[in-house]
């Protein structure tokens, strides 16, 4: 399984649903875009609808830095459509603008190191893959605690600040922030 940043995304191929209809993703369906990966432990239940409708709420923000984001739970894409055509008044996600991948057998969940085997459901990992497939950013919450959209966002401008300009972000950058030149030889003190 994935064991650190730098490394090529481990492939997967499976079935999501989006905009209300099956379609098989692929890992390569995204070569040349960064793509968000993020996993959810199941469908129905209460924190993850609000990470989904966050990215969901804020797709458009992705596309227009060349970034797409995908969902992953152990569910079925039967369950996923059925969650997606249940309004929200019900508990259901209502109409969404991110496609929900399924994993039902397990094995992306599994390669990405996400998985928990007991319970047979995914922790909240999040995966920001570079244009060539490369995994830049990982991290994984525990199950109760959700995950900050924006910070996601500021996170993947950030790699593409520096693939573009050579540049290093310090800690809290955003794209208004000054960078720091890694070839300059002396140091900065943030205050």
């Amino acid at each position: 399984w994935l064991r650190g940043n730098c490394q090529p995304a481990p492939a997967f191929k499976a079935t999501a649903v989006h905009n209300g209809e099956f379609k098989d993703l692929s890992l390569a369906d995204f070569k040349g875009k960064y793509l968000v990966l993020f996993f959810y432990p199941l469908d129905f239940t209460f924190v993850c609808p609000t990470e989904i409708i966050s990215f969901s709420d804020k797709a458009s923000e992705f596309h227009d830095i060349n970034c797409e984001v995908v969902g992953v739970s152990v569910d079925s894409h039967f369950t996923h459509l059925a969650w997606i055509n249940t309004p929200r008044k019900a508990g259901g996600l209502g109409n969404i603008h991110i496609p929900l991948l399924s994993d039902l057998n397990k094995q992306i969940s599994r390669d990405y190191g996400v998985l928990l085997e007991a319970p047979g459901i995914a922790l909240r990992g999040l995966f920001i893959i570079d244009p060539n497939g490369v995994v830049r950013h990982m991290s994984v919450n525990d199950l109760p605690v959700g995950r900050c959209v924006d910070e996601t966002l500021r996170l993947v401008r950030a790699f593409q600040f520096v693939e573009t300009h050579g540049e290093v972000c310090p800690a809290s950058w955003t794209p208004d922030s000054p960078t720091v030149s890694h070839h300059e030889k002396r140091f900065y003190l943030l205050l």
